[in-house]
């Protein structure tokens, strides 16, 4: 998605697009035990789009999107083949084959600084089954490990426990809260890069 899509068609989420972030291209490959998360294809739009478009599952993050917009957006991005280094991913159920959610990283200005937020988000079919923590721990090592970054954080609703609970499971903590743009108050969560051996969970 390269971060247009988020700008324009995920609505409140503004990425801040850095030049390396621009020319690095990344084909993503991410295996659990139960999820495969990857780059985006064309055939994942639909589904995808359905997500965004859930007024359950967008409750906490600004609210339902526009089903035809999202996936025009998606397959526009699919087949130009536009994903950066920080950027969100499909999520695959292996056991299915079915499209289950949408995770990744975006850069993020907080009270001024730049920040990489990790994002997940799922189909509310596939809440409780602990999907969420599955791909937010692959991820996050895959920020520390593949990528090189030093601190990821979580923006969090404080009304969504749920979410906080993900973002402490994989060692984040609460830092502190910011006002967002349109002066929304979300919770941030974060977690360091402490040495080589780092691992949580």
């Amino acid at each position: 998605m390269g971060g247009r899509l988020s700008r324009l068609r995920l609505g409140r989420w503004i990425v801040i697009q850095r030049e390396p972030c621009d020319l690095l291209k990344l084909v993503m490959q991410i295996e659990t035990e139960r999820l495969r998360i990857r780059s985006l294809e064309v055939a994942d739009a639909a589904p995808l789009a359905a997500i965004w478009s859930d007024p359950e599952v967008t409750r906490h993050m600004g609210g339902p999107r526009d089903f035809a917009a999202v996936r025009e957006g998606l397959e526009e991005d699919a087949q130009a083949g536009d994903q950066a280094v920080m950027d969100l991913w499909t999520v695959v159920e292996k056991a299915s084959g079915q499209v289950v959610g949408h995770c990744g990283f975006l850069e993020k200005d907080v009270d001024g600084q730049a920040e990489i937020e990790l994002i997940y988000v799922f189909a509310s079919d596939c809440w409780g089954k602990g999907y969420a923590t599955e791909a937010a721990l692959a991820l996050r090592d895959h920020a520390f490990h593949r990528l090189g970054l030093r601190r990821i954080i979580a923006l969090i609703d404080p009304g969504n426990p749920a979410s906080a609970r993900v973002a402490e499971k994989i060692g984040m903590q609460l830092e502190k809260e910011t006002r967002r743009p349109g002066g929304k108050i979300m919770s941030v969560y974060s977690i360091h890069y402490l040495e080589p051996g780092f691992r949580v969970g």
